[in-house]
């Protein structure tokens, strides 16, 4: 059974500030965004692509900070206030750029990374973030993870995906990677997170799963679970909490669990040598 948590969730509140760089400052074009915020925060448009970034009022020190995904039109929304908040008590910033529904596809990750360059190389944030994936941000944040394992600190998923072929399906996602579904089912192996985690592993990154044993959306088995039995048998850290009766829902649970919100914060800090 699901335990009973209270929850007070903070109005949605959406700040549009100044664009952060100006055009003779930076190789990207930053202008203010439209994106809506679930908390004070700063939306903006990153080459074209709805961004944000939301900053604690006292930065720890090296400017930790949470990468999340996905960044879509409604995410993150109020579920992520009571994780977020905490966060930002600690002196941790999350950010995250909207690539849409590119289900971990080279574009995708083209962007990610230019995304991640900005923000330490022109706002000052710690080199090595962790990584909060979501549901399908777990397709979007590995995919790119594991062409950088040496710029992750740690990463945190609540039901995510990790592996194409269980979600969306290689026929939905082939279009994202320009692709037939014949073409990407050929190399699937090349894209797929669950197939790809020998530089994690190597890298050492700890990693923390929470996922439901009820998931008919991204089933544990094929998700968590798989990526969890690779990810010990190559050597890497990876602590999976499986939710009994837990669904692909919103469920409290999810996003206040104290074991998740430690984790983040302790991983983040260690991505500036705070360990």
């Amino acid at each position: 059974m699901f335990r009973t948590l209270c929850h007070l969730a903070a109005p949605i509140i959406a700040f549009a500030f100044s664009p952060v760089a100006h055009a003779d400052e930076s190789t990207h074009r930053i202008e203010v965004g439209t994106k809506k915020l679930p908390m004070e925060g700063e939306s903006i448009l990153f080459d074209g692509h709805e961004a944000f970034v939301i900053a604690p009022e006292t930065a720890a020190k090296g400017k930790p900070w949470v990468w999340y995904a996905p960044t879509l039109p409604r995410l993150p929304g109020s579920a992520e206030n009571w994780l977020f908040e905490r966060f930002l008590k600690a002196g941790v910033a999350i950010a995250g750029v909207d690539v849409g529904e590119s289900y971990g596809s080279p574009e995708g990750r083209k962007i990610f990374e230019e995304f991640r360059v900005y923000l330490v190389s022109e706002r000052g944030f710690a080199e090595k973030p962790c990584l909060l994936a979501r549901s399908r941000g777990g397709l979007m944040l590995y995919s790119w993870a594991t062409e950088h394992p040496e710029k992750v600190a740690g990463v945190a998923g609540i039901y995510p995906v990790c592996n194409i072929a269980s979600y969306p399906g290689v026929a939905k996602a082939a279009g994202a990677y320009g692709l037939s579904p014949e073409a990407l089912e050929a190399e699937l192996a090349k894209h797929n997170p669950i197939d790809r985690l020998e530089p994690l592993a190597k890298a050492k990154v700890p990693i923390l799963h929470l996922h439901g044993d009820k998931d008919r959306t991204v089933p544990l088995e094929a998700n968590s679970g798989e990526l969890a039995k690779r990810y010990r048998a190559l050597g890497g850290p990876i602590e999976l909490e499986v939710v009994k009766e837990g669904g692909h829902d919103m469920w409290k649970g999810w996003f206040q669990s104290e074991k998740m919100a430690a984790f983040v914060i302790e991983r983040a800090k260690a991505g500036v040598g705070e360990e």
